[in-house]
């Protein structure tokens, strides 16, 4: 997706989520990769979701909770910047908010009702956005991020983590 966006809409960082949104329209991504997300955990026992595959990593209900609180994040950022505002946010310490999420107590039920409540409001924002709005471009972390740049960074920051969990604890 990265051809879509110009250089000044994202900080290079992010390429590696963005190349990895599920479509080059940002809706029907956010949709497709919704579903994929369900039926992952859906595949993944109750058993395995504080599982670990080495000392100090997080656990898969850790990752599905990041992925899950970065959404918000981003949903935020995005809202932010296509509504024209010009206030820099800073950044978030993704390591402070795993030891505080909770999430090794979570099912995978309640992972998905989170994950869908939080997914639907991302697509009703997105749907609410005009080709400008999406354009509109703030700053994120001491980086500049366009709303859409954040709509691709969503699915891919999702299927980036779902990739990590398939590659090193499955």
């Amino acid at each position: 997706m990265q051809s879509l966006l110009t250089s000044r809409e994202y900080n290079p960082y992010y390429g590696i989520y963005i190349d990895q949104a599920e479509n080059a329209n940002i809706i029907t991504g956010l949709q497709q990769s919704k579903q994929k997300f369900i039926d992952f955990v859906n595949a993944i026992s109750e058993e395995k979701l504080t599982y670990a595959y080495a000392e100090g990593k997080w656990t898969i209900a850790e990752v599905f909770q990041h992925i899950i609180d970065t959404e918000r994040i981003f949903s935020y950022r995005a809202l932010r910047f296509a509504r024209n505002d010009k206030s820099p946010l800073m950044g978030f310490d993704q390591d402070e908010y795993v030891p505080n999420s909770n999430a090794n107590n979570y099912s995978k039920q309640e992972f998905i009702e989170d994950f869908e409540a939080t997914r639907n409001n991302s697509i009703a924002l997105f749907k609410s956005f005009t080709e400008d709005m999406l354009t509109q471009i703030g700053e994120a972390s001491g980086s500049p991020m366009s709303a859409r740049a954040a709509g691709y960074i969503l699915s891919g920051h999702q299927k980036h983590h779902l990739d990590v969990i398939r590659d090193r604890y499955l």
